[in-house]
């Protein structure tokens, strides 16, 4: 199979609509569904293999249409297939994160986003590959776009498998960029909340103070579907005016490589050309600072979460995840206490500036470049970890592709508590390269 064959569309939107009001026969899509994991999925490696995943599918489609005969009492996501990152708890699945460790040890009930998009009407098509514990040593799963290079990590296999159209939409998390690089890398969307805006209960915590559910779709109106179920308190809204954009202009930008700044400055360029007022102003003057900060914190907080596992299976971990535990073990009490004031201590800073200077959003790479060649690394999060570090809602867009023809993101971060404006703001956005899905 070519490369572009992996590639499908496959926008939740239009898909959600047509199965809610059965213009879509739910069995039928089902069918081509399967068809299309049977194809690409043994390339890909998006999913943890399943025996019986395609009876379990049929038997819980129907469940659903006998539950919901009527089109017009149908959930907003009715029979919608989704993956599940595997390490959230869900009824039915064994959860092992990508680990050796023994399943029965790492369980749980099931995650409160994952019962949500139940609720929905959402089947679960199967658990997506992760790194080991979110972190990473990488799983199996390859970039659809190019086999030989990564998809990005942690959330690899939900990011791989809504890019090739497994799925049209899939959980992830972040803790540092674990949502936001993989959904760049995969050229797709990407949306991680605010910090606690998506319910975490049912996790397998890699550190409880950076930890953000989050999504993945091909497009910002299925996406701004799926926030509308899973955020607390998701209001609805008419797209408010055209925001200020800011940039960050200091050292956190030239953490990125020179071809993801000068693929940035494109689309900055394009963004004034269709008459968005943008700001530089510098944001981040202690980024080495805030990296080492959130890098200590989210290790102390880790080997906190492994402790009990990692005294009883240590030789079941793989070297840099046991190394980041030992790494967290060092972290004295009182530095992850400062460190947590911390994080809202610069939030604060941040929309600070962002009243001063007016700026509504703040857009900049969603990664150092393009997905590195390889799958024995997941690439560099480095130009997500300030806007985790301090639960700021961000989400990427696909703009554009680097010089080995593979996208690029860009981010855009909001405001704290206002993902509705972020998700409305980007919709409005001219979409600055055609994502790869819509022209296979």
């Amino acid at each position: 199979m070519s490369h572009s064959s992996f590639i499908h569309p496959a926008p939740l939107a239009p898909l959600a609509a047509g199965l809610r009001t059965g213009q879509l026969d739910l069995l039928d899509t089902l069918d081509v569904w399967w068809g299309r994991m049977a194809a690409v999925e043994p390339h890909l490696q998006a999913f943890i293999s399943e025996d019986q995943r395609q009876p379990r599918l049929h038997v819980a489609a129907a469940a659903l249409l006998a539950a919901y005969p009527d089109a017009n009492t149908r959930p907003p996501l009715f029979g919608v297939p989704i993956g599940v990152k595997d390490i959230f708890h869900a009824a039915g699945f064994p959860t092992q994160a990508g680990s050796r460790l023994p399943a029965q040890r790492l369980a749980g009930p099931e995650a409160a986003s994952v019962s949500r998009l139940k609720e929905a009407g959402a089947l679960v098509m199967g658990k997506t590959v992760t790194t080991e514990f979110a972190y990473f040593e990488p799983g199996p799963t390859r970039n659809p776009h190019n086999l030989a290079h990564t998809p990005g990590g942690s959330s690899s296999g939900s990011a791989a498998a809504v890019a090739a159209g497994l799925v049209p939409l899939a959980l992830g998390t972040q803790t540092i960029g674990s949502v936001i690089r993989p959904a760049a890398f995969c050229g797709i969307v990407g949306f991680k909340p605010s910090y606690n805006r998506i319910d975490p209960e049912g996790l397998l915590f890699f550190s409880p103070s950076a930890d953000h559910v989050g999504l993945f779709t091909q497009d910002v109106a299925g996406m701004r579907l799926a926030a509308g179920q899973l955020c607390r308190g998701w209001q609805e809204i008419s797209p408010p005016d055209r925001p200020v954009l800011g940039i960050p202009a200091d050292d956190y930008l030239q953490q990125a490589s020179a071809e993801a700044l000068a693929l940035f400055e494109q689309q900055v360029a394009a963004l004034q050309a269709a008459g968005y007022a943008l700001e530089r102003v510098p944001l981040f003057p202690d980024i080495a600072a805030i990296n080492t900060r959130h890098r200590r914190l989210i290790a102390a907080e880790f080997a906190a979460e492994h402790a009990a596992w990692f005294a009883e299976f240590a030789h079941l971990y793989r070297p840099r995840t046991a190394a980041l535990i030992q790494e967290g073990q060092r972290v004295p009490e009182e530095e992850v206490e400062e460190s947590r004031e911390g994080q809202s201590l610069l939030r604060q800073e941040i929309e600070h500036v962002m009243d001063v200077h007016g700026i509504d959003l703040w857009i900049c790479p969603a990664a150092t470049g393009p997905a590195p060649l390889g799958l024995d690394a997941t690439g560099d999060p480095i130009m997500n970890l300030p806007w985790t570090h301090v639960g700021l809602p961000a989400l990427t867009l696909p703009a554009g592709r680097a010089a080995n023809g593979l996208p690029v993101g860009l981010q855009l971060v909001g405001r704290w508590w206002e993902d509705e404006n972020l998700l409305a703001w980007a919709s409005q956005l001219p979409i600055l390269a055609e994502p790869e899905a819509k022209r296979a």
